[in-house]
């Protein structure tokens, strides 16, 4: 059985992660105490009919003796042969006060003596041990809804599991670094198309502004220098059973620089890896 626990940050988008898993055939469970974790998994493996693939969303309001002893619940599955991978929703805790100010929704841990920043702190303190074991980090600060399933999608219920996920990713840097990213390159001393009118409207996928950048020399140096040091340590994660790896290259606006290179590294890769996963943050 495969067993996927969902957990994160009150708003960060657990539920729709939850439910795009339910969507592909997932049993999904909301909200599972911590401690029965061990239980309901071997409960699926022994029906009937075996579950096959289940999801459950563990989150602070759990007990918090619970949550410290997160590590020995998941030796426990170890110890029976259920496999686990754990994904977990980060987010910026402004971004997180103006989600919960426009949708007036209740943060779980907030009360009368407690500010909702102060609510969100807490919650980012109770959860870490699971945030330490996490497979997979991904960063809703600057995602919506539909993004969201569309990395569910790609990276959890990828099809072919035996091999590493990776994801290339281009940012500007002017939106911020994205912290789910596991290496970040900066392409900003490249030359930039922005400042030639005729390319500015397009973006790093268009041929002209591929035949633009490719005719500076630092451009080809940059694209072989990250094949190289990339080609030597992504097998080195792998080693390591790493299941998702994430590599981001940002220029100032994320719209040329950053999208051309990031095009060129999916396309060099994709042969030697099956499950590589293009994201084009300021594009979406």
């Amino acid at each position: 059985m495969k067993l996927v626990i969902v957990s994160g940050l009150s708003g960060s988008g657990k539920s729709v992660a939850l439910h795009t898993l339910e969507d592909l055939g997932y049993y999904c469970i909301d909200n599972l105490p911590a401690g029965l974790l061990s239980v309901l998994a071997l409960e699926l493996s022994l029906a009937p009919t075996p579950v096959q693939n289940a999801a459950v969303g563990i989150d602070a309001r759990n007990l918090p003796q619970a949550l410290q002893q997160f590590s020995e619940i998941l030796g426990q599955l170890e110890q029976r042969g259920i496999s686990s991978e754990i994904l977990f929703l980060t987010c910026e805790t402004e971004t997180l006060i103006k989600r919960f100010s426009e949708t007036r929704r209740r943060h779980p841990l907030s009360n009368s003596g407690a500010s909702l920043a102060d609510a969100v702190e807490r919650e980012r303190t109770l959860l870490e041990p699971i945030a330490q074991r996490a497979d997979l980090f991904i960063d809703t600060s600057q995602t919506n809804i539909h993004q969201l399933r569309d990395l569910v999608l790609s990276r959890v219920a990828r099809e072919n599991r035996s091999r590493l996920s990776l994801m290339f990713e281009s940012f500007g840097y002017k939106h911020g670094i994205p912290r789910d990213a596991d290496f970040v390159f900066d392409a900003r001393c490249l030359p930039n198309p922005h400042w030639q009118p005729e390319l500015r409207p397009l973006s790093g996928r268009d041929s002209a502004v591929a035949q633009y950048l490719e005719s500076d020399p630092q451009v080809a140096t940059m694209h072989q220098q990250l094949c190289s040091f990339l080609e030597q340590w992504i097998p080195a994660f792998e080693a390591g059973n790493r299941s998702y790896l994430t590599i981001a290259i940002g220029c100032t606006g994320g719209q040329h620089r950053s999208v051309y290179l990031i095009e060129r590294l999916a396309r060099h890769f994709q042969p030697h890896y099956p499950n590589v996963v293009i994201r084009h943050r300021e594009l979406s």
